[in-house]
């Protein structure tokens, strides 16, 4: 069993990592993580991610109170108890300010595109929630269309929020988030943004169901082309006589990127 001590040094390691990554600055940012039913450790308010000692985290209840710590806790812990309530199987939560990923926010533009495999099978689509005034329940309140089929969120003006059943996995989720959002940039800068074709990106979130990640998308059953010559999808092909046939993909480059995936989860 681990011990809280351990816990609490876990926490500050995570801490410092997304100081270190520019994801946050000065005091920005927090993370908790579920210890029981009822009680939660999390990081204090006017301190530094970097700064993080196992003395400053604070541990509380499920309504926000201190049960122990000499430092208070984030307003925004209010985010972070709602993700509990309504998720059951999350044992950890990250809320960071992650630069790319946030000016996707803040220019109105979704991140949305589906452009690497495991990102598709890590974070699948991000959501946009509406924007809400910070330390209010407005932010708590804006997850709650997104809460059961994500588990990475970006907050309107505001940053990311990641989750997991871990810490390691909310952090590697944060992380999956700003680098996919950073790619996504860069190729729009080049002119072009290329998504995965619909056939795999279905065999993508098919797999994503067998690993048990929460998410979903519709993929091709909602494509304009679907039916057509257009249509991308080899499981949905017209020939030239306007039959719709189906054809296998190639399962060998999704299995890879599964094998990889699974390893960095620790699965």
């Amino acid at each position: 069993m681990t011990s809280s001590f351990e816990i609490k040094k876990e926490i500050c390691e995570v801490g410092h990592k997304i100081y270190a990554e520019g994801f946050v600055a000065a005091n920005d940012g927090n993370i908790s993580v579920k210890v029981s039913e009822n009680e939660y450790y999390c990081t204090p308010t006017g301190v530094s991610k970097g700064d993080l000692t196992p003395d400053m985290i604070i541990r509380i209840d499920g309504k926000g109170n201190k049960i122990e710590g000499r430092l208070n806790p984030s307003s925004e812990i209010k985010m972070h108890l709602r993700v509990y309530q309504e998720r059951p199987d999350v044992n950890a939560v990250v809320h960071a300010h992650p630069p790319v990923a946030t000016a996707f926010t803040v220019a109105g533009v979704p991140l949305d595109k589906y452009i690497l495999p495991e990102a598709v099978l890590t974070i699948g689509f991000v959501p946009t929630c509406e924007y809400g005034t910070p330390s209010t329940m407005e932010i708590p309140d804006s997850l709650m269309p997104y809460i059961q089929n994500h588990d990475a969120f970006l907050l309107k003006n505001h940053g990311a929020l990641t989750v997991g059943n871990t810490l390691k996995k909310a952090f590697f989720t944060m992380e999956e988030v700003e680098f996919n959002a950073k790619i996504c940039k860069y190729a729009m800068e080049l002119g072009k943004v290329e998504e995965i074709p619909c056939d795999q990106l279905e065999k993508l979130m098919e797999l994503r169901k067998k690993m048990r990640i929460p998410g979903k998308h519709p993929g091709c059953k909602t494509c304009a082309n679907l039916g057509t010559a257009n249509c991308k999808c080899k499981q949905n092909a017209v020939t030239p006589s306007g039959i719709v046939t189906s054809a296998g993909a190639d399962d060998a480059l999704v299995a890879e990127i599964t094998k990889k995936v699974l390893a960095a989860l620790g699965k």
